[in-house]
């Protein structure tokens, strides 16, 4: 463990996990059950890092991974261009349709598992982002994940009825399901163009009323995200983060305690209605 935070990461340990035959570092805060926050693309933005606070400050322990981009840093279009090309093309992100299960799920997967043994309790939550929406779904195929969170989940790319998932690892995820009660809580704006109520007509095909889709009015959406957001997604996205509006009775703000809400009910459930 390196005892030092990434650049606008005060508070977080900094760790460096090599897991399944890969090294990455993670960003760790908090007590209590695991959560794993995933970043949006293009990485992890003070607006994710705020958002991982919360939920570290909802009586979790948070474990957010460095998959692309610069730490902490904001998201300018200079910046998040380049990312965004060498995601697409990386070995570890299956970005287009048909590329099924993106290979980094397994280095989650085993990040859950690792995150479980460290901080016990009945399971570990996962809440994935855009990029890494769906990640949080087949997370689940670890048994510690219990409480599956998929915020605008954007890939495949270029299909918004498809979903980032291997026919078997469709299969699994169901039967995981329906094996164990879990229920998977979605997030989207909508008027987002690049998750469309599609995909989440696709997941709930997949899941039935075990898929908890929430939709927010894109009017909600914060007019004042940061360049990346408004001159490259152009478009109401990031339910939790960019385009979370933190003020008191704001829609964003109720929807981010819901998520909070839902992680409570799942992973500290003596402590959920308090």
């Amino acid at each position: 463990m390196v005892a030092e935070s990434g650049a606008g990461l005060d508070g977080f340990a900094r760790r460096t996990l090599s897991l399944s035959g890969s090294e990455k570092t993670v960003h760790v805060a908090g007590n209590g059950p695991a959560v794993v926050v995933m970043p949006e693309m293009p990485g992890i933005s003070p607006d994710v890092v705020r958002f991982a606070g919360w939920v570290r400050d909802a009586g979790f322990t948070v474990y957010v991974p460095s998959l692309f981009g610069v730490d902490g840093a904001y998201p300018t279009v200079e910046l998040a261009e380049p990312i965004f090309r060498r995601a697409c093309v990386s070995q570890e992100f299956r970005a287009f349709a048909g590329g099924g299960t993106s290979p980094v799920a397994v280095w989650l997967r085993a990040l859950a598992r690792t995150a479980h043994e460290e901080c016990g309790g009945p399971g570990v939550g996962a809440v994935g982002m855009c990029f890494t929406g769906n990640f949080a779904l087949s997370m689940t195929l670890e048994p510690a994940v219990i409480a599956p969170v998929l915020g605008q989940p954007s890939l495949p790319l270029d299909d918004p009825a498809a979903l980032e998932l291997s026919p078997e690892d469709e299969a699994a995820v169901r039967e995981r399901f329906e094996r164990d009660g879990l229920t998977a809580l979605g997030l989207r704006f909508d008027s987002d163009k690049w998750c469309t109520g599609q995909r989440f007509a696709a997941y709930a095909r997949l899941l039935g009323d075990r898929f908890d889709g929430r939709v927010l009015p894109g009017e909600y959406a914060n007019p004042e995200a940061p360049p990346f957001f408004r001159d490259l997604v152009r478009t109401p996205h990031s339910v939790l983060t960019a385009h979370l509006v933190d003020e008191e009775g704001h829609p964003t703000l109720r929807a981010r305690d819901e998520v909070l809400a839902f992680l409570r009910a799942r992973l500290l459930p003596d402590r959920a209605t308090a």
